[in-house]
């Protein structure tokens, strides 16, 4: 059963809607570096995924399907028929979910540092338990490392401590059903299914889903177009504000004008 996804909404109401869809261990607020310069063109709703920042937090594990699922019946909520996705990470998993079993909903598409398989999954049932036994905390710095490169941590302290509040702030059932979520996917029996014009981004140092998960994606997927950026790695739309955003505002405008 699909919950109530915390949500915003900015942007001109008559504009095309542009969802944003965040990463693991985040809120709605990891979009802040994009959030004034897409506003200004689309009607921009974001959103915290379940069992993460204000969103309810149902018992798990969940599954991609059910994340797909919740942002449908948002969409539905509040009566949009059609949108344009954008999604990082677990977000990019829930937009090729949507695109794939939703084709109808979804105008482009555009996925950022993700994967359409992602193991090893016990990996993401091991920190699943440690995430239930001890907590968020305790996986929080090995996150951040996956998260930005040592370069950026270095310069950006104060960012990267914004970014680490968010992620132990994070419900620890929530986060440990999203890694179950993420041992169980395999997305890769879809990509071909998908028929909207995509976008594939990949962080250059991304450790998490490196370059080559990114271009599996884009091979998979009829015509879509791949990228990488560096320095950056998974949270590349921190790191690398400006460009990802060029990336995204380019690629939609194609289509919503």
């Amino acid at each position: 059963m699909s919950v109530a996804l915390h949500h915003e909404l900015s942007g001109p109401a008559d504009a095309p809607v542009l969802v944003l869809s965040g990463s693991l261990g985040t809120d709605l607020s990891m979009w802040d570096p994009q959030a004034q310069a897409l506003s200004a063109r689309f009607r921009l709703l974001r959103y915290d995924q379940r069992g993460h920042g204000r969103s309810p937090v149902p018992r798990g594990p969940y599954s991609i399907a059910e994340l797909g699922q919740d942002l449908l019946a948002l969409l539905d909520r509040l009566e949009i028929d059609r949108a344009l996705i954008c999604g990082l990470s677990i977000g990019g998993m829930t937009g090729m979910w949507v695109a794939a079993h939703a084709p109808e909903r979804v105008q482009r598409l555009v996925l950022l540092c993700t994967s359409a398989l992602l193991g090893p999954a016990e990996m993401w049932r091991e920190r699943a338990e440690t995430v239930r036994t001890s907590g968020v905390e305790a996986i929080a710095d090995a996150g951040l490392e996956r998260w930005f490169t040592e370069g950026f941590r270095r310069r950006s302290p104060e960012i990267v401590a914004r970014l680490r509040a968010a992620l132990v702030a994070t419900p620890p059932e929530g986060y440990a059903s999203c890694c179950e979520a993420i041992a169980a996917m395999d997305l890769r029996g879809d990509l071909a299914s998908i028929a909207t014009p995509t976008l594939v981004v990949s962080g250059a140092d991304d450790p998490a889903t490196p370059p080559e998960h990114g271009r599996r994606i884009a091979d998979a997927v009829a015509g879509a177009r791949f990228e990488v950026i560096g320095p950056a790695a998974h949270l590349a739309s921190v790191e690398q504000p400006e460009r990802v955003t060029e990336l995204i505002l380019g690629f939609l405008n194609e289509e919503a004008v």
